[in-house]
């Protein structure tokens, strides 16, 4: 050992260097947390607001494929099946017309026009 040179020293220094680069750190890795944090709290915010644009979007195509559809429905040419509907629909109504016909009292013979005209 030198003269004058006391461990306690030398000890001082590096002990002072040691607690200022913890302390560095510490500062390094709080400061690294709130800023990982803030970005969280930011990224959580975004996703959020593109979960809200995307229900919308979602929502505005529902409806307007419902208003196409429903536009298409009323000006639509019909099909075979919707034919084959319409005339089993028409023989049915055919059908009860003549069973209603059926059931009315026998029409009463017209008075035949006479033959003589007034003058």
């Amino acid at each position: 050992m030198r003269a004058g040179y006391s461990p306690d020293l030398m000890a001082k220094p590096a002990d002072n260097l040691r607690d200022a680069v913890e302390k560095t750190v510490e500062a390094t890795l709080g400061s690294a947390e709130r800023s990982r944090s803030a970005a969280q709290g930011a990224l959580d915010d975004l996703v959020e607001s593109v979960e809200d644009l995307r229900k919308g979007a979602e929502e505005r195509l529902s409806r307007s494929r419902r208003s196409v559809t429903e536009a298409i429905e009323g000006r639509r040419p019909a099909t075979s099946d919707d034919i084959k509907e319409l005339k089993a629909e028409l023989r049915a109504i055919g059908r009860r017309l003549d069973r209603i016909e059926e059931r009315l009292p026998a029409k009463r013979a017209r008075a035949k026009p006479s033959s003589k005209r007034s003058s």
